[in-house]
């Protein structure tokens, strides 16, 4: 129990299921008030896991709210580590600024220690309030308008031998999901998903559709096998000139670059429309080098994840690096004060071993610069030149920096 300055108390702990609605509807209130449609609460209440939930309490009164779902994420090297998915975190307004948020984060990082998950991860809302807590961006997500009407798509060899179908979304699910899977060990970030999340892509309530259809979908096939997919809404739309409708993109998978490029040339060509919306994509994603006029789309980037090492002599030993590397850290974590203190990192793109030592420190940083450059999106060299990474010995930022980095931009698939 505690105390925030009055006659009354605040209590928390483990949410019960029987408080869900509450719980919810706390958070709900907390981002603004605006009901969800009844499918998509009741998918969230599904996927609630609320053993792993953390609830704030005055009286019947929820005045604050902490979720960790249980992913596995890919990282660097393709292995695909336990990581809390941090969510559905919120303070009432009436309870700011009374340590609230603090004793949750605290609980809950204690809690993912316990559970032996080495990461925490979360998407945030407002990004300056989760440094103090040790988590730091490691991924960006590209986002574009594209001028369909004046911009042409080109592809790779093998484009044109890929068939792109219509499909009923629900009927294709398995085989999108199962194309989904298949993707997951080669970019880190993605996250394996569990029973349950695969329905997160077809969530389709009219809230969400700014004028545009019902969520549509094609798959793409050579023979009988689906190897990649598509899903989408058009958001028809005419001007004095004619038809000016928006292909809202909402996912894009497939196997190889010709399947992902004809995917791309079926968005740009639908009819009646003279502009592509797309949001959440991979940094690096190829049809960016395969447009006509890059300028035309309007192309930005955004941050996304946030990590944080929770473990960080298994999280480092978790995942491979680009070119060999054995260096000393001095990790500074006074959320987390069991990192705290020197650790040699030394590994390849075979594997790691990361162990407290008492040699002399190569490179001082705290838990934050570890979370931002772990996924291989965040250049420990460009952190060391912001002034967050201090070098101790000299060459030793140039060999972290490169051994830490990804040859594909990290990616997270979906919120959560």
């Amino acid at each position: 129990m505690s105390t925030d300055g009055t006659d009354r108390t605040t209590e928390l702990r483990i949410l019960r299921q029987d408080e869900w609605p509450t719980w919810y509807d706390a958070l709900i209130r907390a981002f603004g008030g605006v009901p969800e449609a009844p499918e998509e609460r009741e998918l969230y209440n599904s996927l609630t896991e609320t053993d792993r939930s953390l609830g704030v309490w005055e009286g019947d009164a929820c005045v604050g709210t902490a979720g960790a779902f249980g992913f596995r994420m890919t990282v660097p090297g393709g292995a695909e580590v336990p990581t809390a998915g941090v969510t559905m975190v919120s303070v009432a307004a009436t309870h700011r600024r009374r340590g609230v948020l603090t004793s949750m984060m605290r609980r809950q990082l204690d809690d993912v220690r316990s559970w032996g998950e080495p990461l925490a991860a979360l998407t945030a809302s407002e990004p300056a309030i989760y440094g103090r807590f040790g988590y730091d961006a490691a991924t960006v997500q590209l986002n574009a308008e594209i001028d369909t009407a004046r911009v042409r798509l080109s592809g790779p060899a093998g484009t044109d031998d890929v068939r792109v179908r219509y499909a009923v979304p629900g009927d294709v699910l398995d085989a999108c999901e199962a194309v989904y899977a298949r993707l997951v060990p080669g970019r880190p970030g993605m996250l394996a998903r569990r029973p349950g999340w695969e329905r997160l892509g077809l969530l389709d309530p009219e809230s969400r559709r700014e004028g545009a259809s019902p969520l549509q979908c094609v798959v793409a096939s050579r023979g009988a096998e689906i190897i990649g997919y598509a899903r989408f809404r058009v958001r028809p739309g005419w001007g004095e000139g004619g038809p000016e409708g928006t292909v809202v993109l909402e996912d894009l998978e497939g196997l190889d670059p010709a399947v992902r490029a004809a995917l791309w040339r079926f968005l740009f060509g639908i009819d009646l429309t003279t502009k592509l919306s797309v949001r959440g994509r991979p940094a690096d994603e190829a049809w960016q080098y395969q447009v006509s006029d890059i300028r035309r789309c309007r192309t930005q980037s955004r941050d996304v994840l946030y990590v944080r090492l929770v473990d960080v002599g298994a999280a480092l030993e978790a995942r491979t690096y680009r070119t060999p590397v054995d260096v000393v850290l001095d990790v500074e974590d006074a959320f987390c004060p069991w990192n705290t203190g020197r650790w040699r990192l030394a590994g390849d793109e075979k594997g790691a071993t990361c162990t407290p030592t008492s040699d002399p420190a190569d490179l001082a940083l705290s838990a934050r610069e570890l979370g931002a450059a772990y996924l291989g999106g965040v250049s420990l060299g460009a952190l060391g030149a912001a002034g967050r990474v201090r070098e101790l010995r000299p060459g030793a930022l140039a060999e972290a920096s490169l051994a830490f980095g990804s040859d594909v931009a990290p990616w997270l698939p979906h919120g959560f």
